[in-house]
């Protein structure tokens, strides 16, 4: 009977000493699952960025990012996921990427990367000259911060690039602007815009249409010898342009006609009221 008792006794020990060894040993397998796990998911997702499917890589990399935190694949995971989007040409969805890179890993070998195509993924964003350019003021930080963090750059020449056209972009606007007036007839209100523009953005590429339009402004004010500076300027920064200097001399010869027709109103205007101050002397 006491046999019986320890062997009984004895089952139900070893079922539950088992079951907690297999419990423990379970549990360092699934750590260790996990972490091979999130290494295959890196090592496909790697394979599909190479083989240049950028949208599956995505697919991979997120669920890599939302699973396998302290795995040590997420610095890489993260740069990649980037670097997808980036390929993909979604650039909000590749600037967000590479912002959250920087915040999370700055002392990572890819952080400079990452923040130069931060910017230029903020220049590629979409713009358009009519509308908001508040995605070209984005872009124009970013470039900024790049340097600021990143003053002995070998990529200088490149974000110089980039940035000068961002400035092109701002420029145009005001540019358009100041035509529209022109078109609209208000050339005073044209006149403040491209000189601002003139002022502001000397190396613009529309600088010389600029100081041919605001002639034309200055000529719609009867203000001839001001139109005419603008016309020198043009002349002499483009002396070695023959196309320019036909120009010039064609907007030269409008300006004597308009002068001409402006003396012809001024001398009809002066008749007009002499005959008046006259007719109402002969009535008095």
């Amino acid at each position: 009977m006491k046999k019986v008792f320890k062997s009984t006794l004895f089952v139900p020990l070893f079922l539950y000493m088992a079951t907690m060894m297999g419990c423990s040993s379970t549990s360092s397998n699934e750590k260790m699952t996990h972490t091979d796990w999130c290494k295959k998911r890196y090592e496909n997702a790697e394979q599909l960025f190479k083989a240049q499917k950028y949208g599956r890589s995505v697919e991979k990399l997120e669920e890599i990012l939302s699973t396998c935190a302290g795995s040590g694949y997420m610095e890489q995971a993260q740069f990649l996921l980037a670097e997808s989007h980036f390929n993909l040409e979604q650039w909000i969805e590749a600037r967000g990427e590479y912002g959250s890179f920087i915040v999370n890993f700055p002392g990572s070998p890819f952080a400079e990367t990452a923040e130069f195509r931060k910017a230029v993924s903020s220049f590629n964003m979409d713009y358009k000259i009519d509308r908001d350019e508040s995605n070209t003021t984005t872009a124009m930080k970013d470039f900024e911060r790049y340097l600021a963090n990143h003053p002995n750059t070998p990529l200088r020449d490149s974000v110089d690039y980039y940035y000068n056209l961002l400035v092109d972009r701002v420029a145009e606007k005001e540019f358009q602007t100041g035509r529209l007036y022109l078109r609209m007839e208000k050339p005073q209100a044209a006149v403040i815009y491209f000189k601002e523009f003139l002022e502001t953005y000397p190396k613009a590429k529309r600088r010389q249409e600029a100081l041919f339009l605001i002639s034309d402004a200055y000529m719609d004010l009867d203000q001839f010898e001001t139109a005419r500076e603008f016309l020198a300027i043009a002349q002499n920064e483009s002396s070695e342009d023959k196309e320019i200097q036909k120009r010039v001399k064609k907007a030269e010869d409008k300006i004597v006609k308009a002068e001409e027709a402006y003396e012809k109103r001024l001398k009809k205007e002066a008749e007009k009221k002499r005959l008046q101050k006259e007719e109402k002397t002969l009535a008095n």
